[in-house]
């Protein structure tokens, strides 16, 4: 992003042009708008989301009317909440900051968004127009 760039207008092209969203569920997340908004962009775009859960549980995560949503209004509260249990409901990777390898989570990471990247071409034709291409180098 550049200086200038209007923030929530990038970030939704962003990931309307995304292939795969990975979400970093930690036991702040919920208390972030920003989060919170990406994710049910992510949704409601029905992208491919692979979720991690670093120091907590799905069945933890929890969107909060604690008054700190005021300003959002009730409708925007609700999609957040739809969005949050739809990947609660989605396997995803877990991880123990206290106990676990970092390198091993960024290996195993790597490799799922890459084995999911592949399907979603082959789903959208593209590897397959790649095969064809190479037959003809």
């Amino acid at each position: 992003m550049n200086p200038g760039d209007k923030l929530f207008e990038t970030i939704d092209s962003a990931i309307r042009n995304c292939k795969v969203g990975i979400a970093i569920f930690s036991p702040h997340y919920c208390e972030s708008y920003f989060c919170l908004r990406e994710l049910t962009t992510l949704m409601e775009s029905e992208k491919k989301v692979i979720p991690i859960f670093v120091d907590i549980k799905p069945s933890e995560l929890r969107v909060m009317d604690n008054g700190s949503y005021v300003v959002i209004g009730v409708q925007e509260l609700q999609r957040f909440r739809w969005a949050l249990e739809e990947a609660k409901y989605t396997v995803g990777l877990t991880f123990d900051s206290y106990n676990g390898d970092w390198s091993d989570l960024i290996t195993r990471t790597s490799n799922v968004v890459m084995e999911s990247l592949i399907k979603v071409d082959k789903e959208g034709g593209w590897v397959d127009m790649m095969e064809e291409g190479r037959r003809y180098e």
